[in-house]
């Protein structure tokens, strides 16, 4: 019966019509995923109202174009111009711009390319033959297992600190300062906001994001003056596919990173951003001895950074379609899409929507192979756009950081909040701290915070919640050890 379906749905999307609406979404998604902080949600949510004519499967697959073709372009800002264009892609700095420094921005982009590729189809799979088992272990994260997730993702700070661990810990730190501004989520103290309106709700993330990485660069690149001689780095623009040798280099690692970014985008709220690091310090840890070094530019950490961000969202789909509880905030937008057509997501879409089920899962494979297509043939034109004259290619940059910054709320006040981060990383850099442990503190402090303190509460301030819970317990034990492994082999190697 299954296999029926799966027939029909691809039937329904080799509709030149639906193809029309995947290959619009995808490009309105690469267009907008490759301009920082023009991230996929915005983008589902202005052109949401434009599916609400249009059949259930056609709308989904406009939509799902873009939600693709979002999450895959944001790692092209993060390999030209260190600054990711989503969320998600900031692990794929570390490797992905050092990569363009040495020349080598057309092999960093083809790699990510592949390595979306293989995550999506991983997690599509994953959507379409395991969904209900995935969805039913995802919903047993409660509060305690939460908590240890984040902390289990604060682990990564060991990872991405670079030289000085203790740096990366300040940077950490100041991360988490900067997530506990606003009204306090569970006894509405306010924390930090010095009267300031805007700063109830917080600081927005992404503005922070755009500064630490664009505007601190910015400045970083007129500071030292801007000479063309200097800058400009001859690419390697040959070819249209990864060599052998690179393929074979990256696809253990792109297959592991799907599979875990597919199950950590099945855990609702935990978003690609997470799955991206998580992938991306898990072959820091497995591949410790690799040549070049992580951060370096190893084509491997682009590829799990990649295949793990990617993973997340047919990940994301899974609890959203088969429980009807979102995985993410695009996830959230999508259920709004089906249930202005009556489409009820939840356990009984299999039983009374099997067909457009599988319209979905399929159309959304050929929306993974069209990114494929499109990635490869576009790569090396983008590679190009980092030579274009650095007193033209900036101003263009910091315009566009300052767009992205307003865009996403409307609100003027982010862009002061995206210049106060960009000076904040500037000085960060001329210091010798790296920016990516700060990014961690603001993404996982606010979920390890609510969520440690609503265990407390639900245990009465007793900590044995989380040793009662064997899954928490788990994920605790092994972040201790992700920081105790490493601390012993370099006492050991010091003894």
């Amino acid at each position: 019966m299954v296999f029926e379906y799966i027939v029909q749905g691809f039937v329904n999307v080799m509709d030149p019509f639906v193809i029309g609406l995947m290959i619009l979404g995808i490009s309105l998604g690469i267009l907008m995923g490759s301009i920082p902080g023009m991230t996929a949600t915005m983008t589902i949510a202005v052109l949401l109202s434009f599916t609400f004519t249009m059949e259930p499967a056609h709308g989904m697959m406009l939509l799902l174009g873009i939600y693709g073709g979002a999450v895959y372009a944001g790692s092209i800002p993060a390999i030209l111009i260190r600054t990711p264009g989503t969320p998600s892609a900031a692990a794929t700095i570390f490797d992905g711009y050092p990569l363009s420094q040495k020349g080598e921005a057309g092999r960093a982009i083809r790699v990510s390319t592949v390595s979306s590729f293989v995550g999506g189809v991983i997690s599509v799979f994953a959507l379409m033959f395991f969904s209900p088992v995935i969805a039913n272990a995802a919903l047993r994260f409660r509060s305690p297992e939460f908590f240890a997730l984040a902390v289990f993702g604060l682990t990564i700070i060991a990872s991405v600190s670079g030289d000085s661990l203790t740096k990366g810990m300040i940077s950490g730190l100041l991360g988490m300062l900067v997530a506990s501004i606003g009204i306090d989520p569970i006894t509405g103290f306010h924390r930090f906001t010095f009267d300031i309106p805007e700063l109830l709700t917080g600081v927005e993330f992404i503005a922070v994001m755009i500064g630490l990485f664009g505007i601190a660069e910015g400045l970083r690149k007129y500071s030292e003056g801007i000479d063309e001689n200097q800058e400009k780095v001859d690419q390697d623009i040959s070819g249209l596919l990864p060599s052998l040798s690179d393929i074979r280099a990256i696809a253990p690692v792109s297959t592991a990173s799907g599979v875990l970014g597919a199950l950590v985008g099945a855990i609702p709220g935990a978003g690609g951003d997470i799955a991206a690091f998580i992938t991306y310090n898990e072959a820091t840890r497995w591949l410790k001895n690799a040549t070049p070094s992580f951060g370096d530019g190893n084509i491997r950490g682009v590829a799990a950074a990649e295949s793990g961000n990617n993973a997340s969202t047919g990940g994301a789909l899974i609890p959203t379609l088969t429980l009807g509880i979102p995985g993410d905030s695009v996830s959230a937008i999508l259920i709004g899409a089906l249930l202005v057509h009556d489409v009820n997501p939840g356990p009984g879409l299999y039983k009374d929507e099997p067909v457009l089920l599988y319209t979905i899962f399929v159309g959304f494979l050929i929306i993974y192979v069209f990114i494929l297509l499109f990635g490869l043939l576009g790569a090396n034109y983008w590679a190009k756009i980092i030579n274009i004259p650095k007193q033209f290619l900036w101003p263009i940059i910091l315009l566009l950081c300052v767009i992205g910054a307003i865009a996403l709320r409307g609100n003027l006040f982010d862009a002061w909040v995206m210049l106060g981060a960009g000076l904040l990383g500037y000085v960060m850099r001329l210091r010798g701290y790296p920016l990516a442990p700060m990014v961690l503190g603001l993404i996982l402090a606010p979920i390890a915070e609510v969520n440690l303190r609503r265990s407390l509460a639900l245990s009465g301030g007793s900590l044995d919640i989380f040793l009662g819970s064997p899954l928490a317990l788990l994920i605790l034990l092994l972040s201790v050890l992700t920081i105790l492994l490493p601390t012993a082999r370099a006492l050991r190697g010091t003894a």
